[in-house]
C-alpha cells in the first residue's frame, strides 16, 4: 500500500455522501436558500453540529491522515453544492467539519472532557 493509495478509494467519497444527505434531510437545500429561513439558528447549529460528530466519528474510526482529511472536506463541499447548498452555508458547514475531524472530537465534547 502506498502512501497515497487512499485517494483512490471510495470510503470517503461515499461517507461524504452519506454525510450531506444526512444534513439535506434535517436542513433541506431549499430552506437554506428561502429569503426567510424557517429554522432558528440554535436548530440549525444542533443540526450542524449532530452531522459533524458523525464526520469525527468516522474520522476515528479510520484514522485519516492529513490528506484523507483534505479529500473529505472537499468531497462534502462538492455535494452540498450538487445539492443546491448557499455558497456561505458551504464555506460554514465545511469549514465546521474540517475544525471537526482535526481536532478529533467535537468542540463541545472536549470542554467537558477537561472538567
Amino acid at each position: 500500500m502506498g502512501l497515497f493509495s487512499f485517494l483512490g478509494k471510495s470510503d470517503v467519497t461515499e461517507f461524504a455522501k452519506t454525510l450531506a444527505a444526512s444534513l439535506a434531510k434535517r436542513y433541506p437545500p431549499s430552506i437554506d436558500a428561502a429569503t426567510e429561513k424557517k429554522i432558528s439558528e440554535a436548530r440549525l447549529t444542533k443540526v450542524l453540529e449532530d452531522v459533524l460528530n458523525q464526520a469525527t466519528e468516522f474520522q476515528r474510526e479510520r484514522q485519516l491522515g492529513l490528506f484523507g482529511k483534505a479529500k473529505l472536506g472537499n468531497e462534502f463541499r462538492w455535494q452540498l453544492k450538487e445539492l443546491g447548498y448557499t455558497e456561505k452555508f458551504i464555506e460554514v458547514a465545511t469549514e465546521g467539519l474540517m475544525v471537526y475531524v482535526t481536532r478529533g472530537s467535537a468542540p463541545a465534547a472536549a470542554a467537558s472532557d477537561k472538567k
